[in-house]
């Protein structure tokens, strides 16, 4: 029986190249022409660029070391295997251009790409501003001292102490890539406590760098070359992280007196920059009517729950430094959580929803405070204000946080792991 012709890879490499993410990884696993074939689009980054976001989360239903990758386009789970220490003995707080940012029970933090199971270890926590490692008689590590203490504020003299794995609860907020690590060179700034401040590592840094003074920080985003991030009160600032000397500019000033609705910032898909109010409704039962007031919680119940109630969305208008509400979307589509905050065109994703936010729980108190509680994951709807879950019944353990991901198969070459 004559075997048949191989296609050429040229040809497997321009099919694969249109391909989404799951598509794409099914297809590399055919036979051994198809893998090399996956392979070398992978290390050259010729793959598929606009991917769809996928939820990325863990499940107490399988090893420690996997997670799931759930594709909101076919409505199907997928299982990876990520690299030690196990993902589900981890935070996650960002996620960004296909990689996430994870602190171990050492409170170290890791970049990890969960498609090509690539790591990198970034600056110890010991070089953040706030915190200094404690020496046993052996010279290991065996705690951290966190100073209460911001650019403006001293809020006490006195230091907590923290065993390894428990200051990550305390320090971290959220995580912010300028760019995919597999392609050179990368910013990656944390917003940390106390206070939501800012520091920031270059690839290849061996520590941290401070931002003082500001602080209450809530989201970042990079643009043009510049970081942009938006305080609690709806501040925005800018900042140039290769300059020599980084000096804060003020884009937009104050829109709001006190803090109640998180506050995200995206570039929408014609270049403007939004500013989004999401707000919740106060935590209760999953069972519990709204107009019952009779019900009380205990705090460590697991059924105590959080809730979006309205997703607000305003224009930020740089030239009179204020905001713009904005009655619809239109056919951008907005995903928020504890990912970079995106904005994608449904036009340019057909199975996605125009005019709707998609949303993972991010609320800092609820998730660090109540782990074991049901995560607030839905798809908001503009238009009439109303909520319904990705999937039902919720497939993803409630820690860590489940947050969205878009799938990088990019490879690192070995120039830019050096």
């Amino acid at each position: 029986m004559d075997k048949s012709p191989e296609v050429p890879q040229d040809i497997l490499r321009r099919i694969f190249s249109i391909l989404e993410i799951p598509d794409l990884v099914r297809a590399g696993s055919v036979c051994s022409s198809w893998r090399a074939a996956y392979t070398s689009l992978c290390s050259t980054g010729n793959c598929k660029l606009q991917q769809t976001p996928c939820l990325l989360y863990t499940s107490e239903s399988t090893d420690a070391r996997e997670a799931g990758l759930y594709s909101i386009t076919e409505k199907k789970a997928y299982t990876l295997t990520l690299p030690d220490p196990p993902i589900r003995s981890r935070y996650i707080i960002g996620s960004s251009c296909g990689w996430i940012i994870t602190a171990d029970e050492r409170s170290e933090l890791h970049l990890v790409n969960p498609i090509t199971s690539e790591q990198i270890a970034l600056p110890s926590v010991t070089t953040i501003e706030q915190v200094k490692p404690v020496f046993d008689v052996k010279g290991t590590v065996w705690c951290y001292e966190y100073l209460w203490y911001t650019g403006k504020h001293v809020i006490s003299n006195t230091p907590s102490v923290f065993p390894l794995s428990e200051l990550r609860d305390f320090l971290f907020y959220k995580a912010f890539l300028s760019s995919d690590p597999s392609t050179g060179g990368y910013f990656l700034v944390l917003i940390h406590n106390p206070h939501s401040q800012l520091s920031f590592a270059r690839a290849g840094d061996d520590k941290w760098t401070w931002l003082p003074p500001r602080s209450y920080y809530e989201d970042c985003l990079f643009k043009e070359g510049l970081l942009y991030a938006s305080t609690t009160i709806g501040e925005i600032h800018t900042f140039n992280l290769g300059a020599p000397a980084v000096t804060r500019k003020v884009l937009l000033n104050k829109t709001k007196d006190i803090y109640c609705e998180r506050i995200y910032i995206v570039q929408d898909s014609g270049g403007e920059m939004l500013q989004i109010w999401r707000s919740d409704a106060e935590p209760r039962g999953e069972d519990e009517d709204e107009t019952d007031s009779d019900l009380e919680l205990e705090l460590d119940d697991d059924k105590f729950v959080n809730k979006t109630t309205a997703i607000t969305v305003y224009e930020v208008e740089p030239a009179s430094k204020k905001i713009e509400k904005i009655s619809s979307l239109g056919q951008n589509v907005l995903f928020l959580g504890h990912n970079q905050s995106l904005c994608l065109h449904a036009e340019e994703y057909p199975q996605l929803k125009g005019n709707h936010v998609y949303f993972t729980d991010d609320d800092f108190l609820y998730t660090a405070g109540f782990k074991n509680n049901r995560r607030d994951i839905g798809v908001f709807d503009l238009e009439n204000n109303s909520s319904e879950e990705i999937t039902t019944p919720q497939i993803s353990s409630n820690w860590p946080t489940p947050v969205w991901l878009i799938p990088n198969p990019r490879r690192m070459s070995l120039a830019t792991h050096s």
